[in-house]
């Protein structure tokens, strides 16, 4: 009887220090589960960012973060430093087209199109449709369009006296040379054919086109309009040199002039300037417009705009190009959320669009809106060195 006692007392007293041992382990277990429990936010654009705090933002880029129920678990990667889109989950595999060995990388950039070149410091970007919408993604695809890019410039009705008297010149040595091709001493018509030459020579030099000079020579044409306009008048415009390439003889232009606000005075270039100004980098052209009543006069100054006709080209929206100082970058979506940097040559802007020289292809798909958030996470991807 007393053994039995004896053991029911050490039962009790087992129990009761069992008591707070269970109630210990009981709130460390509900605390875990609470916490498992509690919501987390991660930022869209670094899902390495998390915080429990839905008020907080990711202080790598400053956007809002979006809550998860379970933040996102990274998985290492590795890739190969001159292959950078070889990818592999496997620290012990090589690359299969140099055989070098991989390295760990934080994210490892998308797959990239076969036959474009790898963007040095940028990496491919993958988003899903969330984030894209977040960040306000926008895309637009590259085609051949009809282009017309509007050449603006200044200028001036004409008052050339230099001119005129280089033209009176050549005329007068033409007059001349006719009339002595009959003389039996060579010596004097050899002379006679320099001075037509020197004429000549410096009338080219002072821009005029070799359909100026055969109408001087064929025809006698006028050349007053230089020194005083008539029912038409010369006008002298200034082009700079990255737009020389676009104008040639016989394209229309449209002038306005302050003295005269809504009229519009057409005409037709006549002759482009062949030796380029080392001051102000432009080049001369010349052009003969309509002047009804006689209302230009000499010396005015004139708005001018030369519509040019590029023809089909590859284009696509500017707001898609981002210029680095040294290179033009677009972001192509390559498809399943993938974004793949490219470097491309761009050409003139018309019409509201850009030429792309190289670079993309008809029908891609490029980011016009949020490229620069998207540019930012390409650069942070980009592998170390490259």
């Amino acid at each position: 009887m007393r053994t039995k006692k004896t053991v029911l007392i050490i039962l009790g007293l087992l129990l009761l220090a069992a008591v707070p041992l269970g109630i210990k382990y009981y709130r460390g277990h509900s605390g875990q589960d609470a916490a498992g429990q509690k919501d987390s936010y991660y930022c869209p654009m670094h899902p390495e960012f998390i915080s429990d705090r839905k008020d907080d933002s990711c202080p790598i880029c400053g956007m809002n973060l979006v809550k998860s129920e379970k933040a996102p678990v990274k998985k290492d990667t590795y890739y190969c430093p001159m292959h950078p889109t070889y990818i592999s989950d496997k620290k012990t595999d090589s690359c299969p087209i140099c055989g070098m060995n991989l390295v760990k990388s934080e994210e490892a950039p998308a797959k990239k199109t076969e036959g474009m070149k790898v963007v040095e410091g940028r990496a491919p970007v993958t988003l899903d449709s969330a984030k894209k919408q977040m960040i306000g993604v926008r895309t637009s695809r590259a085609a051949y369009r009809n282009l017309t890019r509007a050449v603006l410039s200044s200028g001036k009705v004409a008052f050339d006296p230099d001119l005129y008297q280089a033209i009176a010149e050549y005329r007068e040595a033409i007059i001349t040379r006719d009339k002595i091709q009959a003389s039996a001493r060579p010596e004097i018509r050899e002379r006679a054919d320099a001075l037509v030459r020197a004429s000549e020579l410096r009338l080219r030099q002072m821009g005029l086109s070799d359909e100026q000079l055969k109408g001087i020579h064929d025809s006698g044409e006028d050349y007053a309009s230089l020194l005083l306009p008539g029912d038409r008048a010369w006008l002298y415009s200034q082009i700079y040199e990255y737009e020389i390439g676009l104008i040639k003889p016989g394209q229309e232009l449209e002038a306005v002039v302050a003295a005269y606000p809504g009229l519009v005075f057409r005409g037709v270039i006549k002759a482009v300037d062949s030796i380029l100004s080392a001051e102000t980098r432009t080049l001369r052209i010349r052009a003969e417009v309509e002047n009804p009543d006689k209302m230009l006069k000499p010396d005015m100054y004139a708005e001018i705009k030369i519509k040019v006709a590029l023809g089909s080209r590859l284009a696509v929206p500017p707001d898609a190009i981002i210029n680095t100082g040294a290179r033009s970058l677009v972001f192509v979506d390559i498809g399943e959320g993938n974004l793949e940097p490219r470097e491309v040559r761009t050409g003139f802007k018309a019409d509201g669009f850009t030429e792309i020289i190289s670079g993309l292809r008809a029908g891609d798909l490029v980011v016009t809106s949020g490229n620069f958030l998207v540019d930012s996470e390409s650069r942070m991807k980009a592998p170390a060195g490259n």
